[in-house]
C-alpha cells in the first residue's frame, strides 16, 4: 500500500511498483486515518508511508500499525532525513527508511528485503559528513568479485540467482555478502547498496533478469 498526499508521486510510485513482476499495489490513499483500516481490508504485506501529510503523525501511525498488524512491515519514505526522526520510527516499528532521493533498485530491493523476512533495519538516506557517524563508518574498497556481486544486489537478485548467473556456490555468495557488510559498515543488503552507490564504488545499471 502506498500512502502520501501528493498524488502526482504516488501514482507514479504505484505505476512502478506494478510494472514489477512479484509486486502489487493493493491499496493506496492520502488520508492517514484510513491507513490501518485498508491495510486490514487488503491484507497488506508492506506500507510505504510518508512521513508529512495533513493531520498525519507518522510515529503514532506506526506503532499502531505495528501493534494491530504485527506481520505487517512499514518502510518510510520521506524528504526529511533527520537521524532522530529516524531512530524515533524506528523504535515504533518501522522496518526501514528511504529517503525519496533514493534509487529505484534501491527501492525495490528495500521491499523485497523486508518482504522476504529479512531482519535487519534498511536505512537509505543523503550521507553528509556530519551524518555519517549516525549510522555508519565511512565505506571502504571492494574486491572485483564483491564488486559484481553487489552490483547483481543493486539490482534485486536473490543470493540463489547470483549464484546462478556467477557459476558459484550459494554459501560463496553469503561469504561475499558478509565481507561486504563488514567493508561497508552495512546492516542490509539495500544499506550495502546505498552505501556502494554513494561511495561510487558500483554504478546503476538497468534492472537484470535471471538467465
Amino acid at each position: 500500500m502506498a500512502v502520501d498526499d501528493h498524488s502526482l508521486l504516488r501514482n507514479a510510485l504505484c505505476e512502478l511498483l506494478n510494472a514489477e513482476d512479484d509486486l502489487e499495489v493493493v491499496a493506496q490513499t492520502d488520508v492517514s486515518a484510513q491507513i490501518l483500516e485498508l491495510a486490514v481490508e487488503h491484507r497488506v504485506d508492506v506500507v510505504l508511508l510518508d512521513v508529512e501529510m495533513p493531520d498525519h503523525h507518522a510515529p503514532t501511525v506506526v506503532e499502531e500499525l505495528s501493534s494491530a498488524l504485527p506481520d505487517l512491515c512499514v518502510l518510510i519514505l520521506s524528504m526529511h532525513d533527520d537521524p532522530q526522526l529516524v531512530q524515533e520510527l524506528m523504535r515504533r516499528g518501522a522496518r526501514g527508511y528511504l529517503h525519496k532521493t533514493a534509487h529505484r533498485e534501491t527501492l525495490l530491493a528495500a521491499i523485497r528485503a523486508i518482504r522476504g523476512g529479512d531482519s535487519h533495519t534498511i536505512i537509505a538516506i543523503p550521507q553528509s559528513e556530519n551524518r555519517r557517524s549516525a549510522f555508519a563508518p565511512v565505506p571502504t574498497g571492494l574486491s572485483p568479485r564483491e564488486r559484481e556481486v553487489l552490483t547483481l544486489v543493486a539490482n534485486a537478485l536473490s543470493n540463489r540467482q547470483i549464484a546462478h548467473r556467477l557459476g558459484v556456490a550459494e554459501g560463496t555468495v553469503k561469504r561475499h555478502l558478509r565481507n561486504i557488510f563488514d567493508k561497508l559498515g552495512a546492516v542490509s543488503r539495500v544499506d550495502a547498496v546505498n552505501k556502494a552507490l554513494d561511495a561510487h564504488l558500483i554504478v546503476r545499471r538497468p534492472h537484470l533478469a535471471e538467465g
